[in-house]
Order: structure tokens, then C-alpha cells, then sequence
């Protein structure tokens, strides 16, 4: 089970996050946000994939931060469309991933991810809130069961490690689960993760086969 730490903000914890090796990490590029990044990214292993996170950004606001940042995927948290998202996929760099978001509550119709899955390479599901992200709460994941694309994606929205249980029931299903994104219920506040809680969720990751 791959995992994505979100919402870095601190260089030192940057480092400190970036020695337990997760697979993601992640940086908030939306001005309204507690945990929004605008520092420098210190030097991590080659290993970790760099996200930018985005709300309704233009595309050259993308390849700007992209660029200036080494960026390696790309997480679209706003209310992009789907010809957005087909013209950003159309002048990113081949191995650029497009992560799409999409809020659910109690209920969700999978029926509207359809005209995503050739324009996104995975796609997110975070709890629906007063902000785009970061509420730290969970949705319904029984929810899920209605998922029938192939199509890889990220579980998100106020998991804690209390909640590895059910993920690992929900690995054991035929769901394309392909990783888990973590954020507030690690922080000491937001942007600062606490290193501790992180090295255990990340040991508890990678006993999760998908």
C-alpha cells in the first residue's frame, strides 16, 4: 500500500518526513489554505514523488510551480473539468501524474468519473467539507462498493491510524485501492506532521499488500 503524506509545509519536518521514505508527498499551492507552501523544498530522496496540490489553478500557474519545483504529479482539488483536465494532460510532461479529486459525503454517483478516466491517471476521493481539503473527517467508505472503473486511486480524508483496519479489509476487495493520503490527524498543527505517528502509519502501510 503506497502512501502520501500531504500538506508540507517545514523544511526540517520536510527532511524528517522524507527520511521514512513515503511515496508521496505532498505541497498545498492554494493561497487559502493554512498549509499553504511557498518556502523552498529541501533536497528529498529520488524515491519520493513531489504532488502539487491545486484548487482551480490556470494551467500556467501548474506548470510554473511544476517547474520551479521539480514537481512529479500534480493533485486537482478544485471543480476542473473534464476538458481542463484533457488540455493540462496534453502539454505536461509524459511522466507527470494528473491526480483528480472528487468530495463525497454519504452518497456519490461513480457514473460522472467516466469522462475522467482518459484525461487522469488516478483519481482521489476526500471527504466533502467546508474546504477543498484537510477537514479531518472521513466519508462513508461503503460508498466504495459502487466503484467499478479500474481506474487506481487514493483514499483520502481524516484517516488516522485507527482507521488501518478497515483499509486493509477494503485492500482485500477488488477495489483498485493504490495508496492512502494522509494529513491533519498527524499534524501538531497544520503543515507540522508528528514524526512519530508517521513512522507508525507508514509501518502499518507496508503491511498492507494491495
Amino acid at each position: 500500500m503506497k502512501i502520501k503524506i500531504c500538506g508540507m509545509k517545514y523544511p526540517e519536518n520536510i527532511l524528517e518526513v522524507g527520511s521514512l521514505l513515503p511515496d508521496y508527498m505532498g505541497f498545498i499551492f492554494w493561497e487559502k489554505s493554512a498549509r499553504y507552501f511557498d518556502g523552498e523544498i529541501p533536497n528529498l530522496p529520488k524515491s519520493i514523488k513531489k504532488v502539487g496540490v491545486f484548487v482551480n489553478a490556470t494551467s500556467e500557474e501548474i506548470l510554473e510551480k511544476i517547474e520551479k519545483y521539480d514537481l512529479q504529479a500534480v493533485q486537482l482539488h478544485g471543480s476542473e473539468s473534464v476538458k481542463f483536465c484533457e488540455s493540462l494532460k496534453n502539454i505536461l510532461p509524459k511522466l507527470i501524474d494528473i491526480i483528480k479529486v472528487f468530495s463525497i459525503l454519504d452518497t456519490f454517483d461513480f457514473a460522472e468519473l467516466k469522462p475522467f478516466e482518459d484525461v487522469c491517471d488516478f483519481f482521489l476521493f476526500d471527504t466533502k467539507g467546508k474546504l477543498p481539503g484537510g477537514n479531518g473527517t472521513t466519508f462513508d467508505w461503503k460508498v466504495l462498493k459502487n466503484y467499478t472503473s479500474t481506474k487506481p486511486f487514493f483514499l483520502s480524508g481524516g484517516i488516522g491510524i485507527d482507521n488501518m483496519e478497515a483499509i486493509n479489509e477494503i485492500s482485500k476487495t477488488n477495489l483498485p485501492l493504490y495508496a492512502i493520503d494522509i494529513n491533519s490527524k498527524f499534524e501538531i498543527e497544520p503543515g507540522l506532521k508528528n514524526i512519530n505517528l508517521v513512522r507508525t502509519i507508514r509501518e502499518l502501510s507496508q503491511q498492507i499488500k494491495n
